[in-house]
């Protein structure tokens, strides 16, 4: 028998906390957060929650100058340690969250809460790479399927705080593949909704690594998750491989 979803209508009085995990930053933090705050309409947006590992490059320095909605808190070095410790403290009924090198589109509030008020209480966005290499550009041109492989935490997350926390939050064991392991559950909730807006995000670590060499890590990874490798298996495959 199908499950049927609970219907929430708290649509437009929805506010939103935007939190993004950092360590080591300052070339990207503040053209973030001043993306995020002229994007967007600000009646929706509560707060940006910026989390730091323990940055040594000035980071924590720029998000304290930045705008009185952003506050910065700091966690254990690891994105599951660090969202979950803002998603703790956060005082919206709808997190975001948002690596610090992606840009989402504009009003992404907007499109976010049209989504909540039709009862798709988790997503993303479609994602395209700053870079125009012929297999970057076909791997953004996929990410507009609701296919499971095409999933990953670069096209950001958004989820109700009830939700989250009823999922377990993030998994604090992966200290990579966090945002897979919550995409996995929510896909075998039949819970995911891929927003058909472009979010823009840094090929940064493929121009560092090499484009099919790191294609062919994170595969790997994929797979080996999908054999049932632990958290900590993928972690060290990562760690020697990627990192």
């Amino acid at each position: 028998m199908t499950k049927t979803k609970p219907v929430f209508f708290f649509v437009y009085t929805s506010m939103i906390t935007i939190i993004v995990p950092i360590l080591n930053e300052a070339e990207t933090i503040k053209k973030l957060i001043s993306h995020l705050i002229y994007g967007a309409s600000q009646d929706s947006i509560l707060e940006i929650i910026v989390v730091d590992g323990g940055s040594t490059d000035g980071s924590q320095e720029i998000v304290k100058n930045s705008d009185l909605k952003v506050r910065l808190i700091h966690s254990e070095k690891g994105r599951a340690k660090q969202m979950n410790a803002g998603a703790k403290i956060a005082t919206g009924e709808v997190l975001y969250f948002l690596h610090a090198d992606s840009y989402p589109p504009a009003n992404y509030n907007t499109l976010i809460l049209n989504e909540i008020s039709k009862n798709n209480l988790a997503g993303c966005f479609k994602m395209k790479f700053d870079n125009a290499h012929w297999w970057l550009q076909l791997a953004s041109w996929l990410t507009h399927f609701s296919w499971r492989a095409c999933r990953g935490g670069d096209q950001s997350q958004f989820i109700t705080k009830e939700l989250f926390f009823e999922l377990g939050a993030f998994n604090e064991d992966f200290i990579i593949y966090e945002d897979n392991d919550l995409i996995n559950k929510l896909y075998a909730r039949n819970e995911f909704v891929v927003i058909q807006e472009w979010l823009t995000t840094s090929a940064r670590r493929y121009e560092k690594n090499g484009i099919w060499k790191l294609q062919y890590y994170f595969w790997a990874i994929y797979v080996k998750k999908w054999r049932g490798a632990s958290a900590d298996e993928l972690y060290q495959y990562y760690k020697k491989n990627i990192a």
